[in-house]
């Protein structure tokens, strides 16, 4: 299912979203925090500039909110519905949540903007820069 060429592939990895060959972030871990943020310039294997242009990424702010709701919402099931926790623990489970997987929403939501406007292109994926 996660095979490279896939969306969901690109999304989840981090990776190039035309050729899937590399990392768009300077480091792969999100809770690096300190580089949370740092984005190579450019695939060094088919050369798609990741910054399309100034302030590209606010727009992932818009899918962010969408990611956390879907977290939040993954925590109120577990704690309510599944622990029977109170409705004060079941909040403290969801900020909890928010507080602990904010650097991976942040991550999933750039990858998930940026792959609203690049396809995967195999000609990109088989050559080089």
């Amino acid at each position: 299912m996660l095979k490279k060429g896939n969306k969901l592939y690109s999304i989840l990895t981090g990776s190039c979203p035309r050729c899937n060959k590399e990392s768009m972030y300077v480091d792969q871990n999100p809770y690096s925090i300190g580089h949370l943020f740092k984005m190579n310039e450019r695939c060094s294997h088919c050369g798609l500039k990741y910054k399309m242009e100034p302030s590209f990424f606010y727009g992932a702010m818009y899918v962010s909110y969408a990611v956390g709701i879907a977290f939040a919402v993954a925590a109120f099931v577990t704690a309510f519905l599944i622990f029977k926790a109170s409705l004060i623990s079941t909040f403290i489970a969801i900020v909890v949540t928010m507080v602990v997987f904010m650097p991976v929403i942040i991550r999933l939501s750039r990858n998930i903007w940026i792959n609203f406007f690049v396809k995967y292109d195999e000609s990109a994926a088989d050559a080089s820069v």
